[in-house]
C-alpha cells in the first residue's frame, strides 16, 4: 500500500477501531486518534490486543495522549477490527 492510500484510509477510518499490518509483519489493533501526512497515531486496544505498555505520545486524548505513531510508508493493510463483546 502507497503511502497516500494509506493516509486516505487512515483519515476515512479516523476514530474508529482498526487493525493495522505494516512491512515488519507487527499487526496493530487500536482506535485510530491522529493522522498526518506521515504518520498515524493509534490508541492500543488492551483488552484484546495491542502493546498493552500504556499510553504515550502528545497528552490530550481522553487524558491518555495520542497513543503511538506508525509511519504511512510501513502500512500494508488497514481493515475495520471486529468488535468482540464477552
Amino acid at each position: 500500500m502507497n503511502p497516500a492510500d494509506a493516509y486516505s484510509l487512515c483519515c476515512k477510518y479516523h476514530g474508529k477501531r482498526v487493525r493495522i499490518s505494516d512491512s515488519s509483519g507487527k499487526v496493530h489493533v487500536g482506535e485510530i486518534t491522529r493522522v498526518d501526512r506521515r504518520q498515524v497515531w493509534i490508541l492500543p486496544d488492551r483488552r484484546y490486543s495491542g502493546y498493552g505498555l500504556g499510553f504515550w505520545g502528545f497528552g490530550g486524548y481522553r487524558g491518555e495522549g495520542f497513543g503511538y505513531g506508525i509511519a504511512l510508508g510501513t502500512i500494508l493493510g488497514i481493515a475495520l477490527a471486529p468488535i468482540i463483546f464477552f
